[in-house]
C-alpha cells in the first residue's frame, strides 16, 4: 500500500479530519500493542542481537542502515548474520536466502539486498530465525526490523528516523504512520539514527538518547546530471527518490509512484518503456525496485543506488564493541541509553 497523504504532518484540514475519524482505531491498535508486550516472554538468544527498527510504517532508511552496519561488522571480522521478516515474499521460513534460488516473490526485496552482502535469514517467527542463524554459526545477529516484536530480547536497539518526515502526524496506524507511541518506542532504544539534515524531530529531543546522524547519499549520482529520465519506484516514500534525482541534475520527464513492494509485471515495464521511448528518456529506479523486476525485463534500466554516510563513524563503532563480545563477556551496562 501507499502511505495516505493525511499521514503527513502538514496534510491540511481534510487530512486532520480523516486522521481524527480513524483515531479510535489507532487507539485500539495501541492497546493491542501494549497487551502483546505485557504478556510476552522475550526469547534471549545465545548470541548478541542488534535490532535496527523504526517507529513508522514505510521507508525510514532501515535497510540501508543494516547494510552500513554490516560493512562495519564484517570489516571487524565479526561472524554476523541477518534475520529479516522477508516482507513481500511468500516464504515464512526460517529459510536462509539463496540468491541463486530465491527471488523477491519468495523472500522479499530487502532480503535479497542484504543477502548480497552477508548471510540472511527470512523468518516471520523472528525467534526461530535467530535460533537458525545462531545454529549456522552466527556470533552476532542483526535483526532487520523487530523493534515492535515483544518476543525478542535485544542487546542493542537502534531506531531509524527520517529527519525530514519525522513521525508524520504523530498518530497511530491507521490514523497516522506510527506503529507505537514515539515516547514508548524511544524508551526501548539505545540510540537514534537520524537520516538527513535539520533539527531533531519532536520526541527525539525529549527521549535523551544518543543520536547518530547520517545522510543517505547517491552512489555515482553524477551520471544522471542532465539525463532525461522516466523514474519509477514502489518504496515507502517514492517522492524522496524523485527529489534525489532532481537534485542530481536529472531532467525528470515523468515520475511514477507505485505501492510499497509493488510486484512489477512485464506489462508495467512495457508501458514505462513506451513512455520513455516517446520522450527520448531512459528508465531509472531504485535498487529495491530493481530486484523485484522480472529478470528478463531488467536490461536497459538504470539503478540509482544509495548508501549511508555517517557524520561521525567513530560514534557508530563505539556502540558496537559490547554487542561484538561473547555472551558471557557482554556487559549490558556498557550500552548507551
Amino acid at each position: 500500500m501507499r502511505a495516505p497523504d493525511f499521514w503527513h504532518a502538514e496534510s491540511g484540514l481534510m487530512g486532520s479530519f480523516a486522521a481524527g475519524l480513524l483515531a479510535p482505531v489507532g487507539s485500539a491498535w495501541g492497546a493491542a500493542t501494549r497487551l502483546r508486550r505485557a504478556i510476552a516472554r522475550p526469547y534471549r538468544a545465545a548470541v548478541p542481537v542488534v535490532c535496527v527498527g523504526n517507529l513508522v510504517a514505510g521507508g525510514a532508511g532501515k535497510t540501508p542502515v543494516v547494510l552500513a552496519l554490516l560493512g562495519h561488522l564484517t570489516a571487524a571480522d565479526a561472524a554476523v548474520q541477518v534475520v529479516t521478516r522477508g516482507y513481500g515474499g511468500r516464504l515464512a521460513g526460517p529459510m536462509r536466502v539463496d540468491l541463486a534460488a530465491h527471488d523477491a516473490a519468495t523472500v522479499g526485496d530487502e532480503a535479497l539486498l542484504i543477502a548480497a552482502q552477508a548471510p540472511c535469514w527470512v523468518a516471520r517467527d523472528r525467534a526461530a530465525g535467530i535460533r537458525a542463524a545462531a545454529a549456522a554459526g552466527a556470533a552476532l545477529i542483526l535483526l532487520d526490523d523487530g523493534l515492535q516484536n515483544p518476543g525478542i530480547a535485544t542487546d542493542l536497539s537502534l531506531v531509524v528516523v527520517d529527519a525530514e518526515y519525522g513521525f508524520g502526524n504523530c498518530r497511530l496506524i491507521p490514523a497516522g504512520p506510527l506503529r507505537e507511541p514515539v515516547a514508548t518506542g524511544l524508551a526501548r532504544a539505545d540510540a537514534v539514527v537520524l537520516i538527513g539534515e535539520g533539527e531533531l524531530p519532536l520526541g527525539v529531543r525529549e527521549a535523551a538518547r544518543p543520536v547518530l546522524r547520517a545522510t543517505l547519499d547517491a552512489i555515482d549520482g553524477a551520471r544522471f546530471a542532465g539525463a532525461r529520465v522516466v523514474a519509477f519506484a514502489g518504496i515507502g516514500r517514492p517522492d524522496k527518490f524523485f527529489h534525489t534525482l532532481r537534485e542530481l541534475g536529472a531532467d525528470l520527464v515523468a515520475a511514477h509512484a507505485f505501492a510499497d513492494h509493488h510486484p512489477f509485471t512485464a506489462g508495467d515495464i512495457a508501458r514505462l518503456r513506451q513512455e520513455a521511448d516517446r520522450a527520448g528518456a531512459r528508465l531509472v529506479t531504485t535498487a529495491k525496485d530493481f530486484v523485484r523486476l522480472p529478470p528478463d525485463e531488467r536490461a536497459g534500466i538504470a539503478v540509482l543506488e544509495v548508501e549511508i554516510r555517517w557524520h561521525d563513524p567513530a560514534a557508530v563503532m563505539r556502540l558496537l564493541p559490547g554487542a561484538l563480545a561473547p555472551r558471557d563477556e557482554y556487559d549490558r551496562s556498557a550500552a548507551p541509553g
